[in-house]
């Protein structure tokens, strides 16, 4: 399984960038070298000589090949602006919440008499703070896609087939099969 929904919670902190990252291999290089507080250091994480980096930094790399480019965008990306990034976060885990726009294949455990055939439901639906808290934590713990999407599917069943406590209250729902998901703050 893709790890779409860590992706999208990374990308939806990402919409909170003030300013884009670096375009070009030496200006990404360049950041990298900087974060990582040298050539040798950025070579070891990339797995390059360091010469090799050097020649990024100075610019007489100009097109990394395929792989090597997007690992180099993927490291900027995870490093660009934490401080933006953490902010973001923390106001969708204190204030905004999350929305969840998905396209699953939804299976419920109800009462006897109710349908229980899943089906494939599209689905947008905000979610409340606590749920971009918890979502947000498991991301930074390590959790695998499984696991954040056994916590969007918890949230998803509050808010949207039980209705904040509403209605449908002993039903607990399966998500599975998640064609598409996308996450915003």
């Amino acid at each position: 399984m893709v790890d779409r929904l860590g992706d999208g919670l990374d990308r939806a902190a990402e919409q909170a960038f003030t300013c884009p990252i670096p375009k070009s291999a030496q200006a990404r290089m360049k950041y990298l070298v900087k974060q990582l507080k040298g050539a040798k250091a950025m070579a070891q994480v990339f797995g390059v000589s360091q010469p090799t980096v050097e020649r990024y930094v100075a610019g007489r790399f100009k097109q990394p090949r395929k792989d090597p480019a997007a690992r180099m965008e993927r490291e900027v990306r995870r490093r660009w602006q934490p401080q933006v990034r953490a902010s973001a976060k923390r106001k969708a885990a204190s204030t905004d919440g999350i929305v969840v726009s998905t396209r699953p294949r939804f299976g419920y455990t109800a009462a006897p008499g109710s349908t229980d055939d899943a089906r494939v439901r599209d689905i947008t639906q905000a979610l409340a703070p606590h749920w971009a808290q918890r979502l947000f934590a498991a991301r930074d713990e390590g959790a695998d896609e499984r696991q954040l999407l056994d916590i969007a599917a918890q949230g998803l069943g509050e808010h949207y087939f039980r209705d904040n406590g509403r209605r449908a209250h002993d039903l607990q729902v399966e998500f599975t099969d998640v064609e598409d998901i996308e996450i915003s703050l």
